[in-house]
């Protein structure tokens, strides 16, 4: 389970009537049927009859798209995630020109989207969200690390470090979190750092910037050198960091949450279907 399918997730637990699409052996699958929720495995055919009936199709990555592309039938939204450009030959413009509108993870997203020759019009920025957890009583833990690419310079950062191997739980106790990461749509990881009181040391790359504001809920730094930099700073002065994850915790509260995510996505559902 990755940002984007904990998204979905957390979406369809809150729709009334939605049915989620996926891959009958993919975790999201199994995750959505552990919960309850009307969990249906994704095909072409499962696609095409759903798409006869629903009020709008919602895929949330690239094969999704393109099976409710060859599918067609209600209007379909689309998500895009990923901080990489987009192909621009002549099949993948047939294909992003069947969405009535993007759902773009970030302003950065967004302007790869516009990049592509999608009018702005059909283009809506809708931020992750993520659960909000209890304080922590006491952060006895030390620096961990969410890592997408370029592990060694994390690891030779300086400080003795963490990699993450269960999110939640490795937040719970930390007192830093460095997410590094040479190109990001946005950065969930990020995002549920902050939503636990952690404060971040980002890469300055893509989507991150519009999570974590510089000096006030994180750093954001570009590379090794001023990685090294921010974690002395921040081991060395707990109140800062604790002063960092306070407001990064609000700032998720304010603008990252699971609820201001489903709003923003039933606003553009209801432009689409109105």
């Amino acid at each position: 389970m990755q940002g984007g399918q904990w998204q979905a997730l957390y979406l369809v637990e809150r729709l009334k009537d939605a049915v989620l699409m996926a891959p009958d052996t993919s975790p999201l699958f199994m995750e959505a049927r552990k919960r309850g929720l009307d969990a249906q495995a994704l095909s072409f055919v499962t696609l095409f009859k759903a798409a006869r009936t629903a009020d709008l199709v919602h895929a949330h990555d690239s094969r999704s798209h393109t099976l409710a592309v060859i599918a067609r039938g209600s209007p379909l939204v689309v998500s895009r995630r990923v901080g990489f450009p987009m192909k621009k030959d002549a099949v993948s413009g047939q294909k992003y020109k069947a969405a009535q509108l993007y759902l773009a993870v970030s302003k950065f997203v967004a302007g790869l989207l516009a990049d592509r020759m999608i009018p702005v019009s059909r283009i809506r920025v809708v931020y992750d969200g993520v659960p909000v957890p209890a304080r922590a009583s006491s952060r006895t833990g030390g620096v961990v690390a969410i890592v997408k690419s370029g592990r060694g310079a994390v690891e030779n950062a300086g400080v003795p470090v963490h990699f993450v191997s269960d999110l939640w739980q490795d937040l719970s106790t930390a007192r830093v979190c460095v997410y590094w990461s040479e190109m990001e749509g946005l950065g969930s990881g990020a995002l549920a750092a902050m939503s636990a009181g952690v404060p971040v040391i980002a890469s300055r790359v893509g989507g991150l910037p519009e999570v974590i504001e510089h000096e006030r809920t994180g750093l954001l730094v570009d590379g090794p050198d001023q990685l090294r930099e921010a974690l002395r700073r921040l081991t060395a002065n707990p109140r800062e960091a604790g002063e960092m994850g306070d407001r990064a915790r609000e700032a998720v509260l304010k603008k990252f949450s699971v609820e201001a995510m489903v709003q923003a996505t039933m606003q553009a559902y209801d432009e689409v279907a109105a």
